[in-house]
């Protein structure tokens, strides 16, 4: 989820100066389209927003209508390629395809319930260029900032989590309790970890725990928390229950349907990318950059106390004068780590590299020659009593760091250690 940390800032200071604004969250796309399930765009009343959710085609139209579309509350919205959209004086959204004053859609009153993939006739039709369909959920920014809370707090923690947001109810009221009335609404959210857990279903929104859930809800509930992701870590997924014969006359009078069918964003938060950069000479600024740009957290050591200083490196997310010996403070800031070692410096990197291939991190990549890292394996093997605990490391260090895409100086090397990081992290790597 790129653009995460700005709309993580965004909101927060939303909150505080107590504006309004709405989150808009991508839960599904059919076809080509520029961003995928899970992308978020947060626009405030005063103007501010951050995030895309297109590639630009979508985003003047969210921005113009969000607060109205949320006006009753969480909605889905689907936009799809078309033919150019065109506002009349009131702003109302027509079509410029058969009938001009036809508007796009009649009233948009629908409540929480409305949305059907049926409607196809109600859908906003754009230009998008990527011959595509797009389904938006809009959420106020009270709704939305448990969501946001809790990505906080698996960026802190360092513990991913899955979370499962209700789409769409082919029922007027998926009940939790029909004793008690109780429904999950359009954008609810499920921590999905916390029910396989506990065995209680808890929404994040409010921590209400439905200590009585039906057993369609709780069907649902256990095919959620089987799903398997694909490729993806956010994805749209539809789950039918059948009601059983017995639950039939109970409830007859408020759900009409033998079968319940439900739609769902399903997300696995992880935390960020988390890059350790084994040196501080100016080579690493423009890594650094680029690196945070990609929404990582950066981690800068060196024991060299003038080049490991905070004015050099205002975008990293720490900066540490690390002594060559403090080898519990590298094995533990390299962990669930990419790392980058290149300081430039023989005994630096034979210190570190030593360390790091006892311990490999995700990634572990050497600057320089390879005749300079060859020699520095070699010297780190002599002093080991069992060379063999280096196997594992050597057999994974990328050396000479980075790919050959060309080009020269700091910038570009920090790209190609980029695209080398990325592609292994995300399995890419060939």
């Amino acid at each position: 989820m790129n653009q995460v940390a700005d709309i993580l800032k965004l909101a927060m200071q939303a909150e505080q100066q107590n504006i309004d604004a709405v989150l808009a969250t991508v839960v599904r796309t059919e076809g080509s389209a520029y961003r995928q399930a899970g992308a978020m765009m947060l626009i405030c009343a005063d103007g501010r927003s951050v995030g895309m959710i297109s590639g630009g085609c979508l985003e003047p139209h969210i921005i113009k209508r969000a607060f109205w579309l949320t006006r009753h509350g969480a909605t889905v919205q689907t936009y799809q390629t078309g033919e150019d959209i065109e506002y009349s004086e009131n702003g109302e959204a027509e079509a410029a395809v058969n009938n001009k004053d036809k508007p796009l859609y009649d009233d948009l009153k629908s409540d929480l319930y409305d949305y059907s993939d049926d409607d196809l006739d109600e859908e906003l039709n754009f230009g998008l260029g990527c011959n595509g369909r797009v389904h938006v959920l809009f959420e106020r920014l009270a709704t939305a900032m448990p969501l946001l809370d809790l990505i906080r707090q698996v960026r802190s923690t360092q513990q991913p989590l899955t979370i499962a947001t209700l789409i769409k109810s082919n029922s007027y009221k998926f009940q939790t309790a029909h004793s008690k009335g109780s429904q999950l609404q359009i954008g609810t959210r499920i921590n999905l970890d916390a029910y396989l857990n506990t065995g209680q279903l808890i929404t994040i929104d409010s921590n209400q725990n439905f200590s009585d859930p039906t057993h369609i809800v709780i069907n649902v509930l256990k095919k959620l928390a089987a799903y398997k992701f694909h490729k993806k870590n956010a994805e749209y997924v539809v789950v039918e229950s059948n009601l059983e014969k017995s639950y039939e006359k109970a409830v007859k009078q408020k759900i009409e349907e033998k079968t319940i069918q439900t739609a769902w964003l399903v997300q696995r938060i992880y935390p960020q990318i988390r890059l350790l950069i084994c040196g501080a000479g100016n080579d690493v600024m423009p890594l650094v950059t680029m690196a945070k740009l990609q929404d990582w957290h950066v981690t800068v050591i060196d024991s060299r106390p003038q080049y490991a200083t905070r004015a050099r490196f205002k975008q990293a997310d720490a900066v540490l004068c690390l002594p060559l010996d403090d080898t519990e403070t590298l094995i533990k800031t390299s962990s669930n780590s990419a790392v980058a070692v290149m300081s430039h410096s023989l005994n630096q990197d034979r210190a570190r590299l030593a360390v790091l291939l006892e311990h490999p991190p995700d990634y572990l990549g050497q600057l320089g020659p390879r005749y300079r890292t060859e020699r520095l394996i070699k010297e780190i093997s002599a002093t080991k009593s069992n060379p063999a605990d280096l196997a594992i490391g050597i057999a994974q260090l990328h050396y000479p760091i980075g790919y050959k895409l060309g080009g020269d100086g700091p910038e570009a090397l920090a790209l190609s250690i980029m695209a080398q990081m990325s592609a292994v992290i995300h399995g890419q790597n060939s």
